[in-house]
């Protein structure tokens, strides 16, 4: 992404997207402190057990891309610290990871941002070739192209299409929110409360 790519967080953009762009809560950052992460994605297939076409992405993927990986459901790790340093050098932003990792210390003591399912000591093998192409994640369809933002908060994924609308509209909101009082905001809310209640029969008013 350019210097210029506004820097929202998740929560602004679930705000703006359907439930079908927020991927599953249990992918999450691997290590306490993750910064946010906002990047294209670089799609990834893996065959179950197997990790050849994750580690070909390391080297396929574009300067900035966030990786993100189905792992086919099995529990192996698709990647470990080695993999995670190489990706990293190579300017890699992020993994996003439908599955497992291992060497979570030394991707810790890297600074590499990983978010996945969790870790798993054994990794898999090398030696199925899939064809690449969408990929589900967490349950969202990613397309490489399409633009993840990802922090401890959760991952949403734009499509590509509708990313810079949406990454201005989010950055629109954050703005009108930071210039917005605790009163004046309680004000709001109380009127889409009450507004609520009424709609649904409940005459019985807010107390002050």
């Amino acid at each position: 992404m350019s210097d210029s790519t506004p820097d929202v967080s998740p929560t602004s953009l679930a705000d703006l997207v359907g439930e079908d762009r927020i991927l599953d809560p249990a992918i999450r950052p691997l290590w306490d402190g993750m910064p946010r992460v906002t990047g294209p994605a670089h799609a990834v297939r893996c065959a179950p057990g197997d990790n050849l076409m994750m580690h070909t992405a390391i080297y396929r993927a574009e300067p900035g891309s966030v990786i993100v990986v189905d792992s086919g459901g099995a529990r192996l790790a698709v990647a470990g610290g080695n993999v995670c340093a190489v990706a990293q050098r190579r300017g890699i932003a992020a993994f996003v990871v439908d599955g497992y990792i291992r060497d979570l210390e030394e991707v810790r003591e890297m600074g590499f941002p990983v978010f996945a399912r969790g870790v798993f000591p054994k990794p898999g093998g090398k030696n199925v070739v899939l064809p690449q192409g969408d990929t589900v994640v967490g349950g969202v369809t990613i397309r490489t192209g399409d633009v993840v933002v990802a922090d401890e908060e959760g991952i949403v994924v734009l499509e590509a299409a509708h990313a810079p609308e949406l990454l201005r509209a989010a950055e629109d909101r954050e703005a009108a929110e930071a210039g917005q009082s605790l009163d004046g905001w309680e004000q709001a809310h109380r009127r889409k409360i009450q507004a609520g209640l009424v709609a649904g029969g409940d005459t019985g008013g807010l107390p002050d």
